[in-house]
């Protein structure tokens, strides 16, 4: 795992916990502005160890470096009111006196052309790139299960949201076939059969006179 596979900012804030029992921190730079460009003093009181820490980080990036450079680095645009913002470099003496800090502790070397990183530097560097990789994987691992969570959840929505859909479908289906079948009709009364005569060829109960017997037509 290599030193740029990592997040710049964590790895610079990895190795300003190391550097704070290391580097001393004159007791002025409490109240100095870091350029002519901040209207304040800066309000992270370790800003010096991460000062150090960010100096070291990018004279190993960009190879052998000097004041001049890392001032126009660290350096902004100041706010002058109605007037257009104007370019200005950061405090050489802050940078100086960084550089100064991370040498005696054997972390920089002079070089031709301004400073270089050691290999005492350059290990601290790796180490600390490996620690932080480690919080990376975490979090990343962190991420990955919130968002399976996340889809588990929205599955189960949406699969609930099809059961009930289809429920309702169903219902309104049941409901629609119940109005389309015909109500049942009554069943008609059984006539009572009236009873017949004798003597009716159709049996439909007619009358026939008699004759009176002795009697002939």
């Amino acid at each position: 795992m290599g030193i740029f596979d990592v997040p710049a900012g964590m790895l610079i804030e990895e190795i300003a916990k190391e550097l704070k029992g290391k580097v001393q921190q004159p007791e002025i730079f409490n109240y100095v502005k870091t350029g002519a460009h901040n209207e304040r003093t800066p309000n992270n009181p370790d800003w010096f160890f991460v000062r150090n820490a960010s100096i070291l980080y990018q004279i190993y990036k960009h190879g052998s470096t000097g004041t001049g450079s890392l001032r126009t680095y660290y350096g902004g645009r100041k706010n002058r009111g109605v007037k257009p913002e104007a370019k200005k470099k950061a405090s050489g003496k802050v940078i100086r006196v960084c550089l100064q800090q991370l040498e005696k502790n054997g972390l920089l070397k002079k070089a031709k052309k301004g400073r270089v990183v050691t290999g005492q530097g350059e290990k601290l560097l790796y180490t600390k790139s490996k620690e932080v990789q480690k919080v990376v994987d975490e979090i990343n691992k962190k991420k990955l299960m919130q968002k399976q969570e996340r889809m588990d959840r929205i599955e189960a929505n949406t699969k609930r949201r099809l059961e009930e859909k289809k429920a309702a479908v169903q219902k309104a289906n049941a409901e629609a076939q119940k109005e389309k079948r015909p109500e049942a009709k009554e069943a008609p009364k059984e006539q009572k059969e009236q009873p017949t005569t004798k003597g009716s060829p159709e049996g439909k109960g007619e009358k026939h006179e008699r004759r009176p017997e002795g009697k002939k037509a």
